[in-house]
């Protein structure tokens, strides 16, 4: 991508973000000494009246800001998923995206298409179609009013406080995304005032996201919504600790209907963890989260489960002070299982037998669990540990190259039970172990070229013993 473009397109993400980001100067200045708050108070006052004054002055190309890219991406997969030997998919990505700013940040928007066509080697797609076009697409779509900016610029007022509504499709995050990390249709109001950020969120699955439900009547769409309450505090210098509760409503309809099954699955997550720099150049991430609701159990359609499970997070990554860049990470990821799923972790059929309470954690987030083996986030135990670095920082032409590798170890948390891998067919809790190398080259401003590699080696839980290999290479131009 041209420089000019990723300079502007930084730019807006950086207003679009700023009552999140960003604490009131006297805040910051106090805890580090320095000027007394009556002396910033001024500053901020002429501050505003420049600011009101440059909005009367401003000539309207520089107060209405517009930006459109876009970038296209060619990837090759080769890789072994436990159930045929070898497949072998190319895929071709389109996108492209427009951006505005307007008012001097009072207004921001943005929004992004997306077309995919997936091209598979005879035999090897998970569905009939082996050549299919999805979209184009709505992927992200957005608007965003700053309302607290809007009463600097345009009013009087200088509130003590920050606000901002945003409404559209965008990927939201709970906490750092372990239990809560998915694309919504939402609306959103986010304030801040005495360090706390305070975000409120109501929204709605696209309807073409996947469902955690892979039974066969729910397994190709998905209706659920979301409330959302997160609490950040913003007051320390080098620690952001969080808390948030997230209600999860399913209304996902059978097709075709099942008479002696049913597939709903409520659930309330409830976290609270924190983010930052132990040390210098040590950062963490940590969270918590806690998980009660009902769900229905294999071949139930009258009574409910009542679902108790848990999970956790915890990272460390250390940057080292040196041309090459390297960096080594440790996490520890962690989610509950029920010994009573035998043939699913997240699944209605196949899932919770013989009792009624469903100690299964299944969750909406994201990590990073392997390129090979990439269990979900239930009934297992991930340890992973990386490292990276730019092997020629001090040429030009390969600067930008970055190696890494990822060790991960697995095991289940009910040895009986089931992971979301239906290979793993043996009551063993050891599900084995990965390790993956990657390179990323950024060539130019607007090309990219990255390779992923990755072997997962079983562990008792599998009868199959074969080794699965991962490969994915492929290059982004940005435009």
């Amino acid at each position: 991508m041209p420089t000019r473009t990723i300079a502007r397109l930084t730019g807006l993400l950086a207003v679009s973000c700023l009552a999140a980001t960003v604490q009131p100067v006297s805040a910051q200045m106090s805890l580090q000494g320095g000027p007394s708050n009556a002396f910033l108070e001024r500053q901020r006052a002429l501050e505003r009246e420049n600011d009101r004054k440059l909005q009367r002055d401003l000539p309207f190309d520089q107060r209405f800001q517009l930006d459109f890219g876009g970038w296209y991406n060619m990837y090759f997969f080769l890789f072994d998923d436990g159930v045929d030997s070898s497949r072998t998919l190319r895929q071709y990505e389109f996108r492209l995206w427009t951006s505005f700013s307007a008012d001097q940040g009072v207004h921001t928007g943005y929004a992004r298409m997306r077309a995919t066509f997936d091209d598979w080697n005879h035999g090897d797609s998970f569905t009939p179609n082996e050549d299919d076009l999805d979209g184009p697409n709505l992927e992200r779509g957005w608007y965003q009013f700053d309302v607290a900016k809007a009463m600097r610029v345009h009013g009087s007022a200088n509130p003590w406080y920050e606000l901002n509504i945003k409404m559209g499709r965008d990927l939201i995050n709970a906490g750092t995304g372990y239990a809560i990390n998915l694309p919504l249709d939402h609306v959103q109001i986010q304030g801040q005032a005495l360090n706390f950020q305070t975000t409120m969120l109501l929204g709605k699955v696209p309807a073409s996201t996947p469902n955690i439900d892979q039974s066969r009547s729910v397994s190709d769409h998905s209706d659920r919504r979301f409330w959302i309450l997160e609490e950040r505090y913003k007051g320390l210098a080098s620690h952001e600790p969080f808390a948030y509760v997230a209600w999860q409503e399913d209304d996902t309809r059978e097709d075709p209907l099942d008479l002696l099954q049913n597939y709903t699955y409520d659930s309330t997550y409830i976290g609270f963890g924190s983010t930052g720099e132990l040390i210098q150049n040590l950062r963490y991430s940590s969270e918590w989260v806690i998980e009660r609701g009902e769900s229905y159990g294999n071949n139930r359609y009258l009574y409910k489960d009542e679902v108790k499970a848990w999970g956790f997070d915890h990272r460390l990554d250390y940057y080292f002070r040196h041309k090459t860049k390297p960096s080594i990470s440790v996490e520890y990821m962690f989610a509950s299982g029920d010994p009573n799923r035998l043939g699913s972790p997240t699944n209605a059929e196949g899932g919770n037998r013989g009792d009624y309470v469903d100690n299964g954690f299944s969750g909406f987030g994201f990590r990073d669990t392997g390129l090979s083996f990439a269990p979900r986030l239930s009934n297992v135990h991930v340890w992973r540990t990386g490292a990276s670095f730019r092997p020629l920082p001090d040429q030009q032409a390969t600067k930008n190259l970055e190696l890494g590798t990822d060790y991960y170890l697995y095991y289940k948390n009910r040895s009986r039970a089931a992971v979301s891998d239906t290979t793993a067919d043996e009551q063993s809790g050891y599900l084995g172990w990965e390790m993956d190398y990657y390179a990323n080259y950024r060539i130019f401003n607007d090309l990219s070229w990255t390779v992923r590699f990755g072997t997962f080696f079983p562990g008792s839980a599998f009868s199959d013993q074969t080794t699965r290999t991962f490969l994915l290479t492929g290059v982004t131009w940005s435009f």
